[in-house]
């Protein structure tokens, strides 16, 4: 992987200064690449890693296998690109197994995920079944350990 790549997922934040003096490159050298990059949409955004339990009205998650049947001439491609429009998913993504498309959902609550699932997901022409489960807590996102370390002191010994 490109190691300015690699620096980005690790921390979208860091400065340009810092990358150059990671990478022995100059800050001009590592602007131009980074132009480049997103020119040629290899970056396509960046984002912040959050902790959703700890934001004040969290979201429900749902991960979503979907059985489609492919369509002539389009493959899995057109259905995959057309659930991806919807607002409610976050990722959607080709599988290879027992399903087609795994489908990230997010919503306000079960019964939003419920409703989008019944009345938009199941309903397009192709899509054969669904199998979805919630998201019950998140120990690790995007690389990133959401779940503090509890170092175990030890306790001196004595005779």
């Amino acid at each position: 992987m490109d190691p300015l790549i690699a620096l980005l997922r690790q921390n979208a934040r860091t400065s340009t200064a810092d990358l150059a003096r990671e990478l022995n490159l100059s800050e001009s050298e590592v602007l131009d690449r980074l132009a480049k990059l997103e020119s040629d949409g290899v970056i396509l955004g960046y984002q912040a890693v959050v902790d959703s339990q700890k934001v004040s009205g969290s979201i429900v998650t749902a991960v979503v296998e979907v059985k489609i049947t492919p369509e002539r001439g389009g493959g899995f491609d057109r259905l995959a690109e057309r659930i991806a429009k919807f607002s409610e998913v976050q990722s959607c993504y080709l599988m290879s197994g027992g399903y087609d498309l795994l489908v990230i959902l997010e919503g306000a609550n079960l019964q939003e995920i419920a409703t989008f699932i019944a009345e938009k997901l199941s309903t397009i022409k192709g899509v054969i079944s669904t199998a979805t489960r919630f998201r019950l807590k998140t120990y690790k996102e995007n690389g990133v350990s959401l779940t503090r370390e509890i170092k175990a002191e030890r306790l001196a010994v004595t005779p």
